[in-house]
């Protein structure tokens, strides 16, 4: 039985009595959650959970969908000496012991450990005596890294080509010995052997000996444990048979005992260098954060008076920045002065440079390419757009899809079953077969060094670490694991319309008064809409400022939800809004106003009534573009088998419009947010799974809902928190492309876990003698070393594959990579 753990989750949102029966109400139906006692007055939940049946991801999901916000300390840790699944197993198993530790991921391809666990409890002090105790080492917390990592790397590497030149010399030089049985001094042949390797030996086994007598001394049977006993009992057989104790001169593999070693350097050499590979895209990523910036200072006439070259550290809020052509622009902000195009293919993959004027918005690390830009810098530092990509980047990366539960419940039996193996076969060979003891001891020390779990280890983390960073290039954000399982399975694919379908950036058509002038119109519907954030109001806001009309400042600004919104100007009640809104406040339309209002409609626009003391005074509306991309997503969609719908607060002649002009399969109109939740949850219903895609903002309870919800991002803070996915720039496409990347990635983790159980299901009777047993064929000590790194490399290069692929979406379009 599974060992339960207490953890005290500190919790947001609570403020009554009803608010804690709904948290204890709702995890305690969470299969795993065995005890639940929510606290208002600490604002905390304790739980006692079965941490094998649920993550504090789940937790922290059903805390979500109840409106409820779960905020755990969290660290990642760059460590240095991990090398197989079961050194991950093992940083994991034993931070997890400590309480005020929640979660941890350790990461072999990336070496990391993301901990999630409460700061008044435990401290990255207690994380670091830990790891240091298992033999490996912390170099810091990742993003304040005193240490050069790329120096680390290289300094490793020439660590482990040392030792590999050294040991394959020797082991030369040892076989050379044995074939002439060369006996200087009268020395045997053995003594010389044993003289000539031991320093070699001690060498070049250090790494794989200390880590080894580690696990041991923690009571953990990892493979250095293995690769020790396997090391050991080739070098002891061999000292022993030279000064005939127990053994006899037959028993000196003196140069099996040194190349052993060696080709499990060798492995580990190769290991490291590819996978460093796997994390070459986000540190692409990281590269492209610019390290400079020129402040300029103007004075009262707008004249520049200085410029000054400082760090991007000391960059401040509301600076203006001087970007030059070639240059990177160095924080997030908007252009106050200049025209020019910025190449922004980092943010959103295309290769095609946006035009930059003033009020546009800029991002840091997109580079500025024809003329002098000034910037005003609203966000900096771990705030900008970029800095934000790296950490979603970094920690969808370290997550693991749910199939990655076969790898590591193999994993943890793997090593007590080869054991067991190991020892069956030589005594079945030895006291069975009445082989000779150098046979069967042959037989013991090929099955401890050819199987490894490193290959079932790394199958998973390599193929996520390089398909979501190749993602990422093309402006698709993968936030989890679990989404690339999930997407296999989707069958239907809802849709909201504004800024999703369209463009979202409606312009304004017709104007139309009763009773009052053009002018007047815009002047009271822009005036009460510039309160508001939706992309109607920005569009008609702009339309005020291309005719000059001055606004005035509203009170009692209130926005009705999925009707429009209601204020007071100069102390008479203004409404803006949809027919709805009227009919909410009983005021009467007169047929003729409905004609045009219908009339509009039948042209698919978007009509926003004015009505002032009760009467209305005018219409407005606005009509938005379809995206270029919204037909070709849905024929994709169709072809893969997907359903697909469109749910919009928008009125139904509109929504008809749209959908038969790109191929939407259903629509449901003039629905609320609350409403596209429902119909996600409807949609759900006979096992279906719906990916929803909508603007991360007013969609984000459908976005939660959803199997997998995408969050057309558009580079804004609020679609990089709502859903699973986010498509930077809104490219509708990038939806399909996120599936056909998901579905890659899972097809490429499929088949290194089938390669990873196929190599020691078929290495390990070979190791045992069955090639022997049929055709006198003997599988040597050295060879398995070499078979067990080859299989890893096997993996890793399987995953590098993917850093070449291209969604079947995209490859019409060129791209930049």
């Amino acid at each position: 039985m599974a060992k339960l753990k207490d953890m005290d989750l500190p919790i947001e949102g609570m403020h009554c009595a009803s608010c804690v029966l709904l948290t204890n109400k709702t995890l305690s139906k969470v299969d795993g959650i065995e005890n639940v006692e929510a606290d208002l007055a600490s604002n905390k939940v304790h739980l006692t959970v079965n941490p094998k049946k649920v993550s504090l991801n789940q937790i922290e999901n059903e805390v979500k969908n109840i409106g409820f916000e779960i905020h755990t300390d969290e660290i990642t840790l760059k460590l240095q000496g991990m090398h197989c699944a079961s050194c991950v197993m093992n940083v994991e198993n034993f931070l997890k012991r400590l309480d005020g530790v929640f979660e941890v991921r350790a990461d072999l391809t990336t070496q990391t450990a993301r901990i999630n666990y409460d700061k008044s409890k435990v401290s990255v002090d207690d994380f670091e005596k830990v790891i240091n105790s298992l033999g490996f080492e912390v170099l810091g917390v990742e993003g304040q890294l005193e240490v050069d990592e790329e120096a680390l790397y290289q300094k490793d590497l020439k660590s482990k080509l040392r030792r590999i030149v050294v040991g394959l010399i020797f082991s030369v030089i040892l076989m050379a010995i044995m074939y002439v049985k060369w006996q200087p001094f009268g020395l045997t042949t053995g003594q010389i052997s044993l003289i000539i390797s031991i320093l070699p030996f001690i060498y070049v086994s250090y790494p794989i000996l200390k880590a080894g007598i580690s696990g041991l001394l923690h009571k953990n049977l990892n493979m250095d444990v293995m690769y020790s006993m396997g090391v050991l009992v080739a070098f002891v057989s061999s000292v022993l048979g030279t000064f005939n104790i127990v053994l006899n001169h037959s028993f000196m593999f003196y140069e099996t005992a040194l190349m052993l070693p060696s080709f499990l350097m060798i492995g580990r050499y190769l290991e490291a260098r590819a996978k460093k590979s796997t994390t070459d895209s986000i540190k692409e990523l990281i590269g492209l954060q610019p390290t400079t910036a020129t402040l300029v200072e103007f004075d009262e006439n707008g004249e520049v008076i200085t410029e000054k070259d400082i760090s991007i550290s000391e960059i401040k809020i509301g600076d203006v920045l001087l970007v030059r052509p070639g240059d990177q622009i160095p924080a997030d902000g908007e252009v106050v002065m200049g025209h020019s195009y910025v190449d922004e293919s980092m943010i959103n993959g295309e290769p095609i440079p946006n035009s930059k004027s003033i009020d546009d918005e800029v991002f840091a690390g997109t580079i500025n390419q024809d003329n002098v830009l000034y910037i005003k810098a609203l966000k900096i530092g771990q705030e900008t757009v970029l800095s934000n990509i790296i950490r979603l980047v970094e920690k969808a990366q370290s997550s693991r899809p749910p199939v990655q539960k076969i790898a590591d419940t193999a994993v943890s039996y793997f090593i007590p079953v080869v054991l067991v193996i190991a020892i069956a076969v030589f005594c079945i060979w030895y006291f069975i077969f009445d082989s000779t003891l150098l046979f069967a001891l042959t037989t013991l020390i090929s099955i401890l060094v050819v199987a490894c779990p490193c290959s079932l280890g790394l199958a998973t983390p390599t193929a996520v670490t390089v398909g979501i960073g190749r993602a990422a290039e093309y402006g698709i954000l993968i936030k989890n694991g679990d989404v690339l399982e999930i997407a296999d399975k989707i069958n239907v694919a809802a849709f909201d319309k504004t800024g999703t379908i369209t463009e979202g950036k409606p312009e304004v058509d017709d104007i139309i008064p009763y009773g009052i002038s053009h002018e007047e119109v815009l002047y009271y519907i822009a005036s009460v809409e510039k309160n508001s954030t939706h992309p109607i109001a920005k569009s008609i806001i702009k339309k005020s400022k291309e005719e000059n009309i001055e606004l005035t400042q509203v009170s009692n600004f209130e926005n009705i939800t999925g009707k429009g919104l209601k204020a007071e100007i100069d102390n008479e009640i203004i409404l803006a809004g949809n027919k709805n809104l009227l009919e909410y406040n009983d005021i009467e339309i007169s047929d003729e106003i409905l004609s045009q209002y219908d009339s509009l409609l039948n042209e698919s626009k978007t009509v926003i009534f004015l009505a002032i003391a009760g009467e209305i005074k005018g219409i407005l509306s606005l009509s938005d573009k379809i995206k270029d991309t919204s037909k070709r997503t849905i024929e994709e969609l169709h072809k893969m088998g997907i359903k697909t719908y469109m749910l919009t607060g928008d009125n139904e002649n509109t929504a008809k419009t749209v959908a038969n002009a790109v191929g939407i399969d259903d629509i449901s109109a003039n629905v609320l947010p609350e409403d596209k939740l429902n119909i996600v949850k409807d949609l759900q219903k006979d096992e279906n799974k719906v990916v929803f895609v909508g603007d991360g903002i007013n969609d984000a309870p459908a976005l939660t809902q959803a199997d997998i919800g995408v969050a057309m991002g558009n580079g804004t803070d609020i679609a990089m928190e709502s859903g699973d996915v986010v498509v930077m720039e809104g490219d509708l496409e990038n939806v399909v492309a996120a599936i056909q990347f998901s579905k890659k990635v899972m097809t490429r983790i499929k088949q290194n876990i089938f390669w990873a159980f196929a190599y020691n299901s078929v290495l390990i009777p070979v190791a045992a003698g069955a090639l022997f047993a049929a055709f006198g064929i003997m599988f040597r000590p050295e060879l398995s070393g070499l078979a067990m790194a080859l299989s890893s490399v096997t993996v890793i290069s399987l995953s590098l594959a993917l850093k070449g692929y291209v969604p079947p979406i995209k490859k019409s379009v060129p791209k930049k990579v």
